[in-house]
């Protein structure tokens, strides 16, 4: 091998080194962004299963509160019925403040807004956990395919490396650019696109 050719060979291989550092600083920021894409997409699937938890235990309260409402309304309206039959002055006056109280308990039991505890505030909250929740699942969508696109984006980046073809460097970097699109989705646009 003559000098010219070792000189060319050298070249070559320090050009290659460059390159192959150039792909590697690119896996390394793609493989940051699959990072950030997978913990946002943990946090957004923790707080979906949590958000869906607390309307589950609302939705279960607000049926409670419903069955002993109905309930305290049926016996109230039985003992109106009944008063007919009552002849004792004061037993008919007791069965009547008796039968007010349950109807301030059913009242109670459809709306108490200084607990939140009625049925009424107990719906409201459990559509609010519910909205919560489909938010966090839209963006844990869009976290996921942001993921897979720089998961994939590493993959053809490092396939740079062992065959030199840089068109696959330039399609890692379109499914990074990819990934933060979708990442951006689901960071200020989670409703925005519908893929599933």
């Amino acid at each position: 091998m003559g000098a010219h050719e070792s000189m060319e060979h050298a070249e070559h291989a320090e050009h290659a080194s460059g390159s192959n550092k150039n792909i590697a600083l690119l896996i390394s920021v793609i493989a940051l962004f699959l990072a950030f894409s997978e913990t946002l997409g943990k946090a957004s699937q923790t707080e979906s299963i949590a958000k869906n938890v607390e309307a589950s235990n609302l939705w279960a309260f607000f049926q409670a509160k419903s069955i002993r409402r109905t309930v305290v309304q049926t016996v109230s309206e039985e003992a109106r019925l009944s008063m007919g039959t009552i002849g004792d002055a004061a037993a008919k006056a007791a069965l009547q403040k008796q039968i007010e109280e349950w109807q301030k308990t059913a009242q109670r039991y459809r709306s108490e807004p200084e607990t939140g505890e009625g049925s009424e505030q107990l719906a409201e909250r459990a559509k609010h956990a519910e909205h919560a929740r489909d938010l966090a699942q839209a963006r844990y969508h869009h976290y996921e395919l942001a993921s897979a696109a720089f998961q994939i984006g590493i993959v053809l980046a490092s396939a740079t490396i062992i065959t030199g073809m840089l068109a696959l460097a330039w399609i890692s970097g379109l499914l990074a650019l990819t990934g933060l699109g979708f990442t951006a989705i689901g960071l200020f646009a989670p409703h925005a696109v519908h893929l599933f």
